[in-house]
């Protein structure tokens, strides 16, 4: 096989145009097309007047070895790569026979935890896995009553729950992490045996949505079952047990449940997501190493989707290879920070996110149809532990927890949240009533100033950057568009350091890993990391080492979803 890129062809095309330009650009003959299948498909839609559909394709060939010589040095056509996904070990089933086989705990049912359990039992090593909140369709009726009823549950929230934060959320699947090895490939797959749409497996932004991310989870959880794994629900893990050896190292355990219970674990994966802070100021107490670090805080925006489409497209109704229109967007304001968009959700929606009482947290949504009528993003801003918030490992949450106070307390209570005009904004006076734009936030908004729920730094940047976002995106700044705050849980805002191993750096048996422990952001790259710290498990419980590959992937820093 021979994998073509950058082929690009106009929107509308048919199938026999797609095959023409294969073999021109092969220079070979029309019947030494054996068949193609498409990798990737993107688009370029720098320009409105002629946007192009780009592609990555995989061509069966007549004489392939042949046409890879007379391409050499060609860098977009080369033999195919193998991503098939092959399993570190092979005798796991015959590892966890063994009579002081103790099994490997998962803590959290996110897609990190979830992807680290489902390899941990397809390799047949029988994982535990610990969630505190409810399974999937009982987390939604939770999730609701919030929305709906500014009723929350502390522990079954947008944050708690199978499935994890991304549940929730635009569902996107694309990620900037190095992967020689193919994991997200694994994780696309396993999605797609799980109820995903194919075509995740080649668009180049590929997203599925809640509704159909809800279905999903509960797939992978029947799957692990019948691999012999376990699920543990409203499981909230209150203390990590750790012993020291006779090398003088720590060394876990086990871990204590909240009603008192004891696992005994040699290996425990913390997949526990970037908003359980009692977890983390409960590993901090036992002694675990842990670093603060950068993160991000602003608000959400919405706009007509109309008003996107017609920016980046040209026209308010895109043609259906295109879908509903995204953006992203950044600048460096004049005081030192950084302002970008952030998880961008076409035809959206903006929800309550919070995961404690008396706070205001937002996000965004979106269902796989991307039809609501708003298109949101977060814009926010740097913040940074030696500017912004020094005191240790949980200053960052101590932080959060300010600005997410300051948003409940100006949206009037009851989980109503800030919001504002960009116009009143940009003007600096306060919002007493909203324009053409309508708040998709539930359960309400209250209009007013946000200057009283952000730091002054990112009132400024913000005020900075929202002139120069509009003459990238005509109409960004558009007098009615709705600014609802606060967006903190961008990132988790600490990490907890391992090595190459995977392993904590000062505590064996730990194996930090996604989101929360700072080495993902966003779906896919947690799918990523579950897979390479399951790994590092297996290897570990086969008493072999992790090769430099999976060396290197563990010392990889998180990224911004």
């Amino acid at each position: 096989m021979i994998r073509l890129t950058e082929l690009r062809l106009p929107l509308g095309h048919d199938r026999e145009t797609l095959e023409k330009a294969i073999v021109e650009r092969l220079g070979i003959a029309p019947d030494a097309l054996e068949g193609f299948g498409v990798f990737r498909r993107g688009h370029d839609a720098r320009r409105r007047g002629r946007i192009m559909l780009v592609y990555t394709l995989d061509c069966r060939v007549r004489d392939a070895d042949a046409v890879l010589a007379a391409h050499a040095g060609d860098r977009n056509v080369a033999p195919t790569p193998d991503t098939r996904y092959r399993f570190c070990i092979e005798d796991g089933p015959q590892i966890a026979s063994r009579p002081d086989y103790s099994r490997p705990v998962v803590i959290g049912a996110g897609p990190c935890g979830f992807m680290a359990a489902l390899v941990l039992a397809q390799m047949g090593l029988r994982p535990i896995i610990l969630e505190r909140g409810k399974v999937v369709r009982e987390r939604t009726v939770d999730t609701f009553a919030l929305w709906r009823k500014s009723i929350l549950d502390p522990e079954s929230n947008v944050q708690f729950g199978e499935g994890g934060a991304g549940t929730f959320s635009d569902g996107k699947l694309y990620s900037r992490v190095s992967d020689p090895r193919h994991y997200g490939r694994k994780v696309l797959e396993e999605f797609v045996r799980a109820g995903a749409p194919e075509e995740i497996l080649y668009l180049s932004h590929p997203h599925v949505g809640t509704f159909r991310l809800v279905s999903m989870v509960e797939h992978i959880r029947a799957e692990i079952e019948a691999l012999g794994g376990e699920y543990r629900f409203g499981a909230h893990v209150d203390e990590l047990l750790v012993e020291q050896g006779a090398d003088g190292a720590r060394q876990v355990v086990g871990v204590r449940l909240g009603d008192g219970e004891v696992i005994a674990a040699g290996h425990v994966i913390l997949a526990i997501g970037h908003s359980a802070r009692d977890t983390f100021a409960s590993l901090h107490a036992s002694g675990v190493e842990m670093q603060a670090k950068p993160f991000s805080i602003g608000v959400r925006i919405e706009h007509p989707q109309s008003v996107i489409d017609v920016a980046r497209y040209g026209t308010r109704t895109p043609d259906p290879a295109l879908g509903a229109a995204d953006y992203s967007l950044s600048y460096q304001a004049s005081n030192g920070r950084s302002v970008y968009s952030f998880c961008m959700c076409p035809g959206g929606t903006v929800v309550a996110a919070t995961s404690e009482e008396g706070q205001v947290v937002t996000n965004g949504m979106s269902q796989y149809s991307r039809a609501e009528r708003n298109a949101n993003a977060g814009i926010v801003v740097g913040v940074s532990p030696e500017v912004d918030y020094p005191g240790g490992p949980l200053a960052g949450i101590a932080f959060q927890r300010h600005w997410e106070r300051q948003a409940f307390l100006a949206g009037g209570g009851r989980y109503f949240a800030p919001a504002q005009t960009v116009g009143d904004f940009l003007a600096g006076r306060p919002s007493t009533a909203l324009g053409a734009v309508t708040p998709s936030y539930r359960p309400g908004v209250t209009p007013t100033d946000l200057a009283t729920c952000l730091p002054d730094f990112v009132v400024t940047a913000l005020r900075e950057a929202l002139p120069s976002f509009d003459r990238k995106l005509d109409g960004f700044s558009m007098n009615d568009a709705v600014m609802t705050g606060v967006e903190t849980r961008t990132s988790s805002p600490l990490r907890i350091p391992r090595g190459a191993d995977g392993q904590s750096v000062n505590t064996r048996g730990l194996y930090p890993a996604g989101e929360g422990a700072g080495y993902a952001g966003g779906i896919l790259s947690a799918g990523i990391d579950g897979i390479r710290v399951a790994e590092a498990v297996a290897l570990s419980l086969a008493g072999r080492p992790v090769d430099g590959l999976v060396r290197k992937g563990m010392m990889q820093a998180s990224e911004a979803r």
